[in-house]
């Protein structure tokens, strides 16, 4: 393919020298010989078959060293290909004896190709090229003069015009005869790269530099050089110079490689991988590597490239531990990546895992279908090894090794020895592998396991027929425990869920101790409680009456209830806004939510939304039950704390505890209010002396 000269001068550098590399005109292949010799080219590439190499009937030609040279081929002034010339220096080789005649002398050399006036030596001597992704090999056919010829010394040279190669790749070249009567010469060149591209490092980062004027434009290819299938890019862009590309390091791999060519026609492509001994880059591609188990005996490894590995077969016991390495199932030669595998199993075993290493250092372990044969079994592997005149021997695979079945030594293995055998012989096993060599089987301990834990399973049985016989015997105390225990856990799973949300109209300090008092005793039971006097500081941010709403929302989708403590205070209160529609003009404290939130009470009373969320409350001797609203008797009201347990049943609602157990903190709640209420009676002016239980007190609606 054509290339621009600037281009491949930048290849070639800027010396002088560049000015005087020869140029070939023309695309023809030619040979030339050194003085003295004459060689013949045949025309086109021949099949590159070295063959084995055979003994010399006398002295022959044969190639003793390479040397190569950069030329250019070029098929207009300014479009020209790199080309290899390569030079054969031959010498003689082989058994000599003097020949009597120059006629005798042809015939040993070779009789079939003997010319009567001139006797001379002759050879056919094979180029062979490879540079990735061609090859050529060419026939030289060259004949030496008896007159030059010298035992052990060089006869002259052939030079071949010439093979083509890109720039930055590798070429071989190797040269023998037909029939080949020595090993080979080879050698291998590394032809000169684009110098605008090159690699560097930048922390964890790798860039790619192209150093390419402003108007050059160029592809960029990033691709994995595998050894099967084509090409194919990784990344690829259309770029004008100057460029830097940052590469992450891990995405770096030995297999990674640069193409790079200029945007024209026919243009020559550069090809660089740089990471192929970075040690960074094969870190990686084990990271990248995966391998998959395919069913029901198949197995792949993927990587990007390919990967100087040997994969091998386990066992893995359920009880942990390495991978036992089993006897070689699998060729010993590299492992062949991004192609399926089959094992060469007769049976599919969970416990069964594949290991890949490199070097002898382990780097992958998968175990064998564990989402089609389920998890690991504790299965014993009997591993049986065949040798000469049919000697087999068994042992089973253990932690410590291979331990032989009928053996005195303290393992499972060796204690169910017998029985192994025997499950063996009855076909309880499952054959795993089997060649001329040895199988594989592997034998189900669930049974010895079951056994084993007879004995257990039995003393538990005779510890719960006992403990059932000592609980009939104490029955009565047993049955006192669980009704407590049952009470407990109704009480602690039902009614701690309950909320109590307590409105009442502030009369005075002693009432609102009294209502302080109920409060702190009704929180010692199971309940939530919610009270304007411990919610001051809330009050005084969101004002009464949003205080009120989130409180009564929050009781009623927990099912709680709202509890309406009838004062003579609340009494007038009530009356004026069923009397009104609005409260009479009063003061009133900034924290009184009883006030405030009449305006949501009252509707969902006079709706009749109130039953099952509302009850109201007054205490004895400072209010007559006459004297709250009819309206809020549709509700249950009661007299506290004459009334407290059929007030505390009402409050913790289905989860209520028995009479007995209800009375009881009934009677701890009373005990908790009357300090408070005795105090609320003997204050002066108290209001239930006043008014709460006067004529005028009763109902006004």
């Amino acid at each position: 393919m054509p290339v621009p000269w600037f281009l491949l001068s930048l290849a070639l550098g800027r010396s002088p020298v560049v000015l005087s590399l020869e140029r070939l005109v023309g695309s023809q292949d030619a040979a030339r010989c050194s003085p003295g010799l004459s060689c013949h080219l045949w025309d086109g590439d021949v099949v590159c078959l070295p063959g084995s190499v055979v003994s010399t009937p006398g002295p022959v030609l044969v190639p003793t060293h390479l040397q190569t040279e950069l030329v250019l081929r070029c098929y207009q002034e300014t479009d020209c290909d790199l080309c290899v010339r390569v030079a054969v220096h031959l010498a003689v080789h082989g058994p000599w004896e003097e020949p009597e005649d120059e006629e005798k002398f042809g015939k040993v050399a070779d009789p079939e190709l003997e010319e009567p006036r001139n006797a001379s030596l002759q050879a056919q001597v094979v180029l062979s090229f490879q540079a990735y992704p061609t090859a050529r090999c060419v026939l030289l056919e060259v004949r030496v003069p008896a007159a030059l010829v010298q035992p052990g010394q060089s006869v002259g040279s052939v030079v071949f015009d010439c093979f083509e190669a890109a720039l930055g790749t590798e070429v071989q070249i190797w040269s023998y005869t037909q029939p080949r009567y020595q090993k080979e010469v080879n050698l291998t060149l590394q032809l000169p790269a684009l110098p605008w591209l090159s690699v560097t490092a930048d922390g964890d980062d790798v860039l790619l530099v192209l150093d390419v004027s402003e108007e050059q434009s160029f592809g960029l290819s990033l691709y994995w050089n595998q050894v099967q299938g084509p090409i194919k890019p990784w990344w690829h862009r259309n770029l004008t110079g100057p460029q830097t590309i940052t590469l992450n390091h891990t995405d770096i791999v030995p297999c990674l490689c640069v193409q790079a060519w200029t945007l024209e026609p026919d243009s020559v492509r550069t090809n660089i991988c740089p990471f192929r001994k970075d040690p960074r880059a094969h870190r990686n591609l084990w990271q990248a590597a995966r391998l998959q188990l395919l069913p029901p005996r198949g197995w792949r490894l993927d990587a990007p490239c390919s990967l100087p590995a040997q994969a091998t077969l386990c066992w893995q016991a359920l009880g942990g531990g390495p991978c036992q390495p089993l006897v070689p199932l699998l060729p010993r030669e590299n492992v062949t990546v991004n192609m399926a595998l089959e094992f060469p199993l007769l049976k599919g075993h969970p416990n069964l895992c594949v290991q890949v290493s490199s070097w002898k250092k382990l780097q992958l372990q998968e175990c064998l279908w564990a989402d089609s044969l389920g998890p690991l079994k504790d299965d014993m592997l009997l591993v049986e090894t065949r040798g000469p005149q049919d000697n087999r021997s068994l042992c089973a695979l253990e932690p410590s090794g291979c331990t032989p079945l009928l053996n005195r030594a303290s393992t499972r293995a060796a204690r169910l020895g017998e029985q192994l055998l025997q499950d063996l012989r009855s076909g309880q096993c499952l054959q795993l592998w089997d060649d001329d060599l040895g199988a594989l089987w592997a034998c189900s301990m669930d049974k010895y396991i079951h056994q084993r834990w007879v004995l257990v399973w039995l003393a538990c049985l005779l510890f719960a027929a006992a403990l059932f016989l000592l609980l009939l015997l104490k029955k009565d105390h047993v049955k006192g425990w669980l009704r407590l225990l049952k009470e407990d856990v109704r009480a602690g799973g039902t009614a701690r869920g309950r909320a109590a949300l307590l409105l009442y109209s502030a009369d005075d300090a002693g009432f609102e101790r009294l209502v302080g008092a109920l409060a702190s005793a009704l929180c010692q039971l199971p309940l939530r409680v919610a009270v304007d006097l411990w919610s001051r500081r809330e009050l005084s941010a969101q004002g009464p009456l949003a205080w009120f709403h989130a409180q009564r929302r929050q009781t009623v989708q927990e099912g709680g209830t709202v509890v309406l403590i009838f004062s003579p205070g609340a009494v007038a209160l009530c009356h004026e806004w069923l009397q009104d529609g609005a409260p009479a003009p009063r003061a009133h404290g900034p924290h009184d939510a009883f006030a405030a939130s009449l305006s949501c009470v009252l509707p969902d009373f006079l709706q009749g939304r109130a039953p099952g969320r509302y009850v109201g409350a007054y205490f004895d001797r400072l209010l007559h039950r006459d004297a709250v609203p009819a309206l809020f008797r549709t509700v249950p009201v009661f007299s506290l704390p004459s009334q407290l347990p059929d007030f505390l049943g009402t409050l913790q609602g289905p989860g209520a505890p028995r009479p007995g157990r209800l009375g009881e903190r009934a009677e701890q709640v009373s005990r908790a209010l009357q300090p408070a209420l005795d105090s609320c009676l003997r204050s002066p002016g108290t209001p239930g002396t006043a008014r709460g239980m006067g004529p005028e007190a009763g109902d006004r609606t």
